[in-house]
């Protein structure tokens, strides 16, 4: 198992309506930043993005964002970061994500996190590499996409093998014991650009 050092948080760039997703995210934060982990995620400064990154910082460690051009332009990116890597496309923000994280922890989201939670996991199952994934289930937020993988086993649409290959846990102490104990499988050789 290659050892953690960097950790892409997939989540969304708003704070929901519940207090305990805000919470979460900056307790998530501190913790990364107390075990010497540094945060991946998307360069913003809104939302449980915003938070999470903020908290990092607090507790005096490293985040680095990546964030395209156009997001930029608009002024989402968060400034205070320790490094910002600015792209061309949304599909270049995704791979310099993966190529600079050796794990991925998915909170509650919106579409992009979706979007992000589906490619990773989709990914792993290709066998395009094999880094821990970890989805916090927060007050129950990924219980029905957890439905709907089993429902498309049920159904013959994917095998029950694809449950094993992302682990989920209930709160924020469990992400990091999960990451550095999760399965990892063997891999392809991965393609430069997945």
């Amino acid at each position: 198992m290659t050892e953690i050092h960097a950790i892409c948080l997939y989540c969304a760039s708003s704070s929901g309506r519940k207090p305990v997703f805000r919470e979460a995210a900056g307790r998530f934060g501190t913790l990364l930043a107390e075990r010497g982990l540094s945060l991946i995620y998307g360069g913003g400064h809104v939302g449980l993005m915003g938070v999470t990154a903020d908290a990092v910082l607090a507790a005096g460690g490293k985040v680095v964002g990546v964030i395209p051009r156009f997001l930029v332009d608009i002024e989402v990116e968060h400034r205070g970061i320790t490094d910002l890597v600015v792209v061309g496309s949304m599909h270049e923000r995704k791979q310099k994500m993966f190529e600079l994280a050796d794990g991925f922890v998915i909170f509650p989201g919106g579409l992009g996190t979706l979007d992000e939670a589906i490619e990773i996991i989709t990914w792993k199952q290709l066998r395009l590499h094999d880094k821990p994934i970890v989805l916090l289930d927060l007050d129950g937020y990924w219980g029905t996409f957890l439905k709907l993988i089993e429902d498309a086993v049920a159904m013959g649409f994917a095998k029950p093998a694809v449950k094993d290959l992302f682990m989920v846990v209930k709160t924020v102490d469990e992400i990091l014991p999960a990451l550095s104990q999760g399965p990892r499988d063997r891999v392809r050789p991965a393609p430069s650009r997945i």
